[in-house]
């Protein structure tokens, strides 16, 4: 069952970690126990939007993480089950829809793609070198990997290409009149890509961090009612016998927040201060939709918002604590150094509670 649709179950899933919107059920990021990465942005399209349920871009993220040993593998889950059910229906938890196409990063320790959507139509771009960002748009050119068979006639048969020359997927596909929100996603990509190129050949998860952090680029959203949700950096070591580390930090605005590593092993201990409560009667699965709301906040959510609060009320406290929690992901990224350069070999039972002690300490601050 996934948000809206009730799809085939496969014979084997793997295990995941997700950062998700709490009514629904798929994710906007997250993590498999083979080291597959993938997270997701809307985008808007010449493909006409559909407002009927089918899967939404975070049933995908999450039924690729979930059917998918490799990134190659995730984006053939996720084009095959978007050829078939499409994608559509309201990506908001209001009673006015809103809904969104879709775009990818997917990653794994040996390969990384970019998946770009419109309507059931897709292109996808495998990543060589260097680094990639997306930002709400189409990004892919005419450096198309794989794709849609029926792509190109259909850009064809709509007029949007003539059939000669050079096909570039987001020249075709994209509308030529922006929505207001995707103006501002153009300079967010632009500044995207220069942080990452600034940093080029030596790009750490720190660097990733302060660039998901960087407000004055619009990455690190806090205005016009909007703020990041959350935010997810991944290490991915290329030898196997290495563990992967993903970073959340389980509450909006990462400018303010913890980064908390988490790795997967056996018996990992469960983090209920992180997932939001379930209701009998759930306003997001009862139609008509979204009748009422409900408060999904977690144990984490509600301190870290409580904490906010007092560091705008008064700077110097809120300092002081915003240092204290520097301190506390400082920790969690030197732990995964040792982690990954082999001087320090942790018991499997430290690794399964790594996640859990670092929220509870963090709770502790608040």
């Amino acid at each position: 069952q996934c948000t809206y649709l009730e799809i085939e179950q496969v014979e084997r899933t793997h295990a995941v970690v997700l950062s998700r919107p709490a009514w629904l059920w798929g994710a906007e990021m997250g993590a498999n126990d083979c080291g597959v990465c993938v997270g997701n942005e809307g985008v808007w399209t010449r493909e006409p939007l559909g407002e009927a349920e089918a899967l939404l871009g975070m049933d995908l993220v999450r039924l690729g993480l979930e059917r998918g040993s490799s990134a190659r593998e995730a984006l053939e889950v996720m084009t095959a089950l978007l050829e078939r059910h499409g994608q559509g229906g309201s990506c908001k938890e209001e009673p006015v829809p809103f809904v969104y196409h879709n775009t990818f990063l997917l990653a794994d320790r040996a390969e990384a793609w970019v998946l770009e959507t419109a309507g059931r139509y897709w292109a996808a771009q495998r990543i060589r070198e260097g680094s990639r960002n997306i930002s709400n748009q189409l990004s892919i050119g005419s450096e198309i990997t794989a794709e849609h068979p029926g792509l190109r006639e259909r850009a064809r048969s709509q007029g949007w290409w003539s059939g000669d020359g050079e096909f570039s997927f987001a020249e075709v596909f994209s509308l030529e009149k922006q929505p207001p929100r995707m103006e501002a996603a153009k300079a967010r990509f632009h500044a995207g890509r220069e942080l990452l190129q600034q940093h080029a050949g030596h790009i750490t998860a720190e660097t990733l961090m302060s660039i998901l952090r960087d407000k004055a680029s619009g990455i690190c959203v806090d205005s016009e009612g909007f703020r990041t949700a959350g935010s997810m950096v991944s290490v991915l070591p290329r030898d196997p016998a290495l563990p992967c580390v993903h970073f959340f930090t389980a509450t909006p605005d990462p400018s303010r927040s913890v980064f908390k590593p988490f790795v997967f092993v056996a018996g990992i201990k469960p983090a209920p201060q992180v997932r939001s409560p379930t209701f009998l009667q759930d306003p997001a699965k009862q139609i008509p939709r979204f009748r009422s709301s409900v408060d999904r906040r977690h144990e984490l959510y509600r301190r870290h918002q409580a904490a906010l609060e007092l560091m705008e009320q008064d700077p110097e406290r809120g300092q002081e604590l915003l240092e204290t929690l520097q301190e506390l992901e400082k920790q969690g990224l030197e732990g995964m150094k040792e982690l990954l350069e082999g001087t320090v070999t942790p018991q499997p039972e430290e690794l399964a509670d790594l996640f859990f002690d670092c929220v509870e300490a963090e709770m502790k601050f608040y």
